[in-house]
C-alpha cells in the first residue's frame, strides 16, 4: 500500500486517482494517515462486505432471541445512566 502526503496529493491528484483504481494509497497529514483513497469497485466491495456481516449478526441475534425494544432501552438508559 502506498502512503503520500496530503500536499504530494494535491500537487498529482490525477496521478494518484489512476493509482488508487489498482492499490489503496493512504494520505497521510503531519506523518499521520487520515485517509484512504480506495477504487469505487474496492468501496462497493467494503461496503457489501460489511452488508452482509451486519445481516449475519441480525439473523443471529433473531435466532437467539433479542430481548426487544423496551428491554432494550432499559439497558442503554441503564448502562449509560441517561434518560432517552
Amino acid at each position: 500500500m502506498k502512503s503520500i502526503s496530503a500536499r504530494e496529493a494535491n500537487l498529482r491528484f490525477g496521478h494518484y486517482l489512476l493509482d488508487a483504481m489498482t492499490e489503496p494509497i493512504v494520505i497521510e497529514k503531519h506523518k499521520t494517515p487520515v485517509v484512504a483513497m480506495v477504487s469505487y469497485k474496492e468501496y462497493q466491495r467494503l461496503i457489501d462486505l460489511e452488508n452482509t456481516y451486519w445481516a449475519e449478526k441480525a439473523r443471529a441475534a433473531e435466532e437467539e432471541g433479542y430481548i426487544g425494544e423496551d428491554k432494550s432501552m432499559e439497558f442503554i438508559k441503564a448502562a449509560t445512566n441517561v434518560e432517552t
